[in-house]
């Protein structure tokens, strides 16, 4: 898939995502193509393993069932990096 393509993906995955996943994300263009890119690979790979049994890196391509996986990929994401960052209320 070629570079215009992943970055279409991204933006449409990650914008799909923020809008899903509730509160604030931050990151403006750039970190929402960027967390859906993210998505992508995270959702192909799941896809990859939860089909075969085996972990391999994979990504969806740019089509309804890519974005689909790529959406969940980058709601995936989009949670992990919520937990890592989260501050502490001490």
């Amino acid at each position: 898939m070629n570079i215009l393509a992943w970055i279409v993906l991204g933006l449409i995955a990650g914008a799909i995502a923020k809008a899903i996943y509730p509160g604030h994300q931050g990151g403006g263009i750039l970190g929402t193509i960027i967390l859906g890119i993210i998505g992508a690979f995270v959702g192909g790979s799941l896809g990859v393993f939860f089909a075969t049994g085996r972990f391999a890196l994979a990504a969806s391509t740019l089509s309804i069932p890519g974005i689909l996986v790529a959406v969940i990929g980058a709601i995936v994401a989009v949670l992990v990096w919520n937990l890592l960052t989260r501050r502490s209320a001490v």
